[in-house]
C-alpha cells in the first residue's frame, strides 16, 4: 500500500512532549510554541490536558477562540466529566485516552475489557452527539492482541469515532509489527488511524512511516522528538522524509524547522544534539578531507538536500580530519592566497592543534598558522 495523499500531521509537543521528565512550559511559553507551530503550517495541535487545572487550564481556555487557526485537540482520561468540561468550554476536538492491553487495564485503570468497550462506546457517542471531532486511543497496542484491536476499532467506529490512535505506548514494536497492526485495523474497519510511536528503541520515525505505508492517515510528532522516556517521532524528521523520500508535501514551511527546534530546545532546557537529523548543527557541517574536497566542487556530493531547504546553514570545519583543499579554501575565505608548498605544513599544524584542544580550529587561527609558516621560509 502506498502512503495516502491526505495525511494529517498532529503535533503533540504541548501535551506528550511536555510530559518529558523535568520539563514544564508556562502559559506564555506554550503560547509561543503554538504560535510558531501554526506559523510553520501545522494544521493540528494537541494542546494539553484540562484536568491538570491551574495554569495549564488557563492556557487551554485561551485557545478556545483560536480553533479557526488549526484543529486544537484537548486530551482526556476516559472520564465523562473531563470530556464534558472541554465541550462546555467550547472545544470542538477532543481526544479520549484509554488502554487496550490486559496489563494496562489491570495496572493502570483497574478495569476489564467489558468496561473498556462500554466506556469507549458511551464517551464517543456523547461527544459526537455534541458535534465534536472525536479521537480515541488504543494504548499499549504492542501488548494487545490484534484480534481485540480490531474488535475495539469496530466498536468505536460504530459509535462514531472520527479516528483511532494506535499508541505504541512503551515503544516495543518494530516497523513490521507496527505496520501490521495499522493494516489489520484499517482493513477490517476502515476507520481513520493515527500513528503514535514512542522512541524507546530509536524506531519512532520508522514506525510512523511504516504505519503511514500501512494505511494510517493521521500521525503524531513532537518538536525535537521530546516526550516521555526516549521521546517520540520527530516533526522535522518525519516531515522532511515524507517530502524528500515519499513525495508527500504536508504544507509545512521547512525553512521554519530550525527556528521551531531552537524555541522548544530553549523552553525545555535541553540542547539539541549536533547530529540530530535535519536540524542538528552538524547535519550540514563538513570536516574530513575527502568529503570537503567533494563538497567544494559539488555540494550534492555529501548532502542529501541543501541546508536552506530546512533553515540550516552549511559549515566547513577545520580539524584533525581535514585535508589540503579545505585548508586552501579557508585561507582564501580570509583573503589569503596560499602558497601550495606551505599547505602541507599548515595542515599538519591544524591537525596537531585540533588534537591538543579536542576540537575545531578557527579560520582566524589558520591564518596565524599560515603566517608563521610563511615567516619561517624567509629565515
Amino acid at each position: 500500500m502506498s502512503i495516502r495523499n491526505d495525511l494529517v500531521l498532529e503535533d503533540t509537543t504541548l501535551r506528550d512532549g511536555e510530559q518529558t521528565p523535568g520539563v514544564a512550559f508556562s502559559k506564555e511559553t506554550k503560547t509561543r510554541i503554538l504560535d510558531t507551530l501554526i506559523a510553520a503550517g501545522v494544521q493540528s495541535v494537541e494542546i494539553g490536558i484540562p484536568a491538570m487545572g491551574g495554569e495549564e487550564l488557563d492556557f487551554i481556555r485561551s485557545c478556545v477562540d483560536r480553533q479557526d487557526e488549526a484543529r486544537l485537540v484537548v486530551w482526556h482520561r476516559g472520564v465523562r466529566e473531563d470530556v464534558e468540561r472541554s465541550l462546555d468550554m467550547g472545544f470542538n476536538s477532543v481526544h479520549i485516552g484509554l488502554p487496550t492491553s490486559a496489563g494496562h487495564l489491570k495496572a493502570s485503570v483497574r478495569k476489564d475489557r467489558t468496561w473498556l468497550l462500554a466506556t469507549a462506546r458511551d464517551l464517543v457517542r456523547m461527544a459526537k452527539d455534541r458535534g465534536a471531532f472525536v479521537s480515541i486511543s488504543a494504548e499499549d497496542i504492542a501488548r494487545t492482541e490484534i484480534s481485540f484491536l480490531q474488535e475495539y476499532a469496530g466498536v468505536v467506529k460504530e459509535a462514531g469515532a472520527d479516528r483511532l490512535r494506535l499508541s505504541d505506548t512503551v515503544g516495543l514494536l518494530g516497523p513490521e509489527a507496527y505496520g501490521e497492526r495499522v493494516g489489520a485495523v484499517v482493513a477490517t474497519t476502515g476507520i481513520d488511524v493515527q500513528c503514535h510511536a514512542h522512541n524507546d528503541f530509536g524506531l519512532a520515525t520508522a514506525n510512523t512511516l511504516a504505519g503511514l505505508k500501512a494505511g494510517a492517515r493521521y500521525f503524531h510528532v513532537t518538536v525535537n522528538a521530546i516526550g516521555e522516556r526516549a521521546g517520540m517521532a520527530d516533526l522535522a524528521q518525519v516531515v522532511v522524509a515524507l517530502k524528500k523520500l515519499y513525495d508527500r508535501d504536508l504544507g509545512i514551511d521547512l525553512t521554519k524547522l530550525k527556528e521551531l527546534s531552537l524555541l522548544v530546545s530553549e523552553a525545555a532546557r535541553h540542547p539539541v544534539l549536533p547530529w540530530q537529523p535535519v536540524i542538528g548543527d552538524n547535519v550540514f557541517a563538513h570536516e574530513s578531507g575527502i568529503h570537503a574536497n567533494g563538497m567544494l566542487r559539488d555540494t550534492s556530493t555529501f548532502e542529501p538536500f541543501p541546508p536552506e531547504h530546512v533553515g540550516g546553514e552549511r559549515r566547513y570545519v577545520l580539524g584533525k580530519h581535514s585535508g589540503r583543499a579545505l585548508v586552501a579554501w579557508a585561507l582564501e575565505q580570509q583573503g589569503v592566497e596560499p602558497r601550495d608548498e606551505l599547505l602541507a605544513q599548515c595542515l599538519e599544524e591544524v591537525r596537531a592543534q585540533s588534537i591538543r584542544t579536542g576540537g575545531a580550529v578557527s579560520q582566524e587561527d589558520l591564518v596565524g598558522i599560515y603566517k608563521q609558516a610563511l615567516a619561517a621560509t624567509a629565515v
